[in-house]
């Protein structure tokens, strides 16, 4: 009532007064402000000056930076310092002088070369909790969740897991250094995890671990497995001081699958009772029929099925790796050439395993080296047996990778074929013609000469342009090693193209590596997923490899471009897997999966704009990178040395000699 009295005085007065008024409360308003200001002002003024020194109760308290380092290896104590390795790096610590003297500290002696969390405080140590909790045993399997230790079972890793190699230069390592089969490891354990690998010793490694695969090589898991041995034999399972053992009569057959109550633990061995005893895998089929294992086998149980591991001497497993790799019937020194090669091999995988899950080395089919498909026969032992222990080493004196394959072209290629990121540096696996000129003499043997001053016209890299491609591989050159094997030359005619089967090909070639299938997007070629399309209208090799081996393939489709790159994924994309090889010698090979090489030419047929077959004529059978192994049959046909053939293969490379 108040407010609407003042309202209706305020409208009884005249303008003028109005405007009085109003000017009025302005004046009264910027008085208000201004006095605002003016205790701000004093307010200000009152402070002192910035930079003017602080009283003692003023200054900030210190906050130290504590840091704690987890898992490190302490390389070296002192009275008043310590020495840690730390994510590979080495460095040093004065220690806290007031936890130093109140004996919070371990003493030197205690913390030097053990695993322990380190606290610092101002980059001063103040706190060391030693891990000392060590155990030792053979490595069976190991991946990154956990370790499985022979007798202890799987125990699992801690998230701050370290790995430190202690022999030669102190280096960090990882569960993928581990030697699946060897006790050369300490494990440190802390609330049931390891949390500290010590690889303590370079074991000589003498014994290799195959994942045997089931029959056709078709899967790595059994569901069912059925075995005897030619002696008696021990089935042992449980774990620790829980291990049980049966004895079975020779000839006996066991079963055993996911539920049997053999599975007390995660794996299961059967050991026959001699060192000369083999088990026979029952469910395994192979060319020989079925297959017996020296050595002893494992059985590893999983949420799939059972992972089976024959685990036997190096020099033993070789015994059946070179006759299932290269004809027994071969020249002596050609198979001295592939026992050195697949021993090479081998090692490598014994290195660096290749079924960390499951603690093998390798597997038993062409993924790694075909191994028991054939027979034991005395020439490919007693080649084993006169190479005893001797590999191939690459002038760093690290073992060289030695790959091979079944017959060249005439030419052969690097190892960019397969785009690794490691091909660079495999820099003595040459691209070289072989024949008989190609070589020339040195005091070590032989070595691949430069072909541009041999045989100037057909020179690996003059083979990378199409036409000197095309005029060398629809011709043969007596003067090639293998000029007279049936895989020297080939052709390959699919009358009508089957497009569905080239889609399904280019979807799986790129969920397997969707940098290698790219599709063109304006004007660039782009990883994505394959859309499907009804017809091609091209199909054309864009890029050769040294030796003229196709490396880029393009397909002009309907719905797009592809570009399909590596050697491996064209001879996949052109295989229709009903079309039949026909080689040179006439005969006819069904290939269900691949081409045999990409050293070819293609010839596609057209009906107006569509492609509907083509015709490929080609040469050679396998990859085409390290020993061909009918150049070396051919090469020792003419009298040359294992070690002559290994020179001109693997180029600066050196044999080395005993275990």
């Amino acid at each position: 009532m108040k407010k609407n009295r003042l309202l209706e005085n305020y409208y009884k007065l005249s303008r003028e007064q109005r405007i009085q008024w109003k000017k009025y409360l302005c004046v009264l308003g910027t008085a208000f402000l201004l006095f605002l200001l003016l205790i701000n002002l004093l307010h200000s003024c009152g402070r002192e000056e910035p930079g003017a020194p602080e009283t003692e109760e003023a200054l900030p308290q210190h906050i130290p930076v504590v840091r704690e380092l987890k898992n490190v290896w302490i390389t070296e104590a002192e009275a008043g310092q310590i020495t840690l390795f730390c994510d590979g790096v080495r460095e040093t610590y004065d220690l806290d002088t007031e936890a130093n003297e109140a004996g919070r500290l371990p003493t030197p002696d205690q913390m030097r070369e053990q695993l322990a969390d380190v606290e610092l405080t101002d980059d001063l140590v103040s706190a060391v909790i030693l891990k000392t909790e060590k155990f030792t045993g053979r490595v069976l399997s190991a991946d990154e969740s956990g370790i499985e230790i022979e007798g202890r079972g799987r125990i699992p890793l801690a998230e701050d897991y370290k790995g430190y190699r202690l022999y030669r230069e102190l280096t960090m390592c990882t569960t993928e250094d581990l030697r699946f089969g060897y006790m050369d490891a300490d494990f440190i354990r802390e609330n049931d995890e390891i949390c500290g690998i010590l690889l303590a010793r370079e074991d000589n490694m003498d014994k290799i671990r195959v994942l045997i695969k089931t029959s056709d090589f078709s899967d790595v898991l059994h569901q069912t497995v059925t075995l005897t041995a030619e002696s008696d034999f021990l089935l042992q399972y449980g774990t620790g001081e829980e291990m049980q053992e049966e004895l079975f009569s020779r000839g006996d057959e066991v079963t055993i699958d996911t539920d049997s109550d053999y599975f007390v633990g995660e794996r299961i061995r059967i050991v026959p009772t001699v060192l000369t005893g083999r088990v026979r895998l029952i469910n395994v089929n192979r060319s020989q029929g079925t297959p017996s294992y020296r050595g002893h086998i494992e059985l590893l149980r999983t949420a799939d099925g059972i992972a089976v591991v024959n685990e036997l001497p190096l020099e033993e497993y070789l015994y059946s790796v070179v006759p299932s790799e290269m004809p027994a019937s071969y020249p002596l020194e050609a198979l001295k050439a592939q026992a050195i090669c697949a021993r090479t091999y081998a090692y490598g995988h014994m290195l660096r395993a290749g079924y960390p899950r499951y603690g093998a080395h390798v597997d038993d089919s062409t993924s790694y080296q075909v191994y028991n498909n054939i027979t034991e026969a005395d020439s490919a032992t007693t080649a084993v047996k006169e190479t005893y222990g001797q590999m191939i080493l690459t002038d760093e004196g690290t073992v060289a990778n030695t790959y091979y394959y079944s017959t060249s072209c005439g030419v052969g290629t690097t190892a960019n074929v397969w785009k690794t990121a490691e091909a660079e540096a495999l820099d003595y696996l040459k691209s070289s013609r072989l024949n008989p000129e190609s070589l020339m003499q040195t005091d070590g043997g032989v070595i691949a000469a430069d072909s541009n001053e041999v045989n100037r016209d057909a020179g690996p890299e003059d083979l990378r342009e199409e036409e000197a491609f095309r005029d060398f591989i629809t011709e043969t050159h007596a003067e090639d090693y293998e000029a007279q094997e049936g895989w020297y030359r080939w052709t390959y005619t699919v009358k009508e193209i089957d497009v569905d089967r080239i889609v399904e090909t280019l979807k799986k070639r790129y969920e397997a590596n969707g940098k290698l299938i790219l599709t063109l997007k304006d004007d660039d070629y782009v990883s994505q997923n394959i859309k499907a399309f009804s017809k091609v209208n091209d199909i054309s090799v864009v890029k050769r490899g040294p030796g003229g081996v196709a490396d880029e393939m393009v397909i002009v489709t309907d719905k797009g471009t592809f570009k399909v790159i590596s050697e491996y994924n064209i001879r996949a994309v052109l295989c229709d897997g009903v079309t039949k090889v026909v080689r040179q010698d006439g005969s006819e090979v069904a290939m269900p999966n691949l081409l045999p090489s990409a050293f070819f030419v293609i010839e596609p047929s057209h009906d107006k704009k569509n492609v509907v077959g083509y015709n490929i004529i080609g040469g050679g059978f396998g990859h085409g990178v390290g020993m061909s192994q009918n150049g070396a049959k051919n090469m020792a046909l003419q009298g040359l040395g294992a070690e002559q053939i290994l020179n001109f293969f693997y180029e600066g490379c050196e044999i080395c000699s005993g275990q």
